[in-house]
């Protein structure tokens, strides 16, 4: 459980929740052993998060190389100059066996 402390904490949010939510986090939070109940929550809740936006940054890599994919393999159906000399040294050279 690696915990980054940052060197301000200058930042607050207020969240209400039901009384049987506080008794259930709060009991986590002693078996998880954080030492206070606001570094249990602000650390089960960034967990959460960085989980979320590196399944979402992932999902965006995929459709970007899926699109980069699609696009080499249907975009230019014509050959390159490159890949007509390389055709035609093959057959050229196939021609003699």
């Amino acid at each position: 459980m690696e915990t980054q402390f940052p060197l301000n904490k200058d930042e607050r949010i207020e969240i209400r929740l039901s009384s049987s939510d506080k008794q259930v986090f709060m009991k986590a939070q002693k078996l998880s052993g954080d030492k206070s109940f606001s570094s249990f929550i602000v650390r089960v809740v960034k967990e959460k998060a960085e989980e979320i936006v590196a399944k979402n940054e992932s999902i965006i890599a995929s459709e970007r190389d899926k699109e980069k994919f699609f696009d080499a393999v249907f975009g230019n159906p014509q050959p390159n100059q490159k890949l007509i000399d390389a055709a035609n040294k093959y057959k050229s050279q196939t021609a003699l066996l």
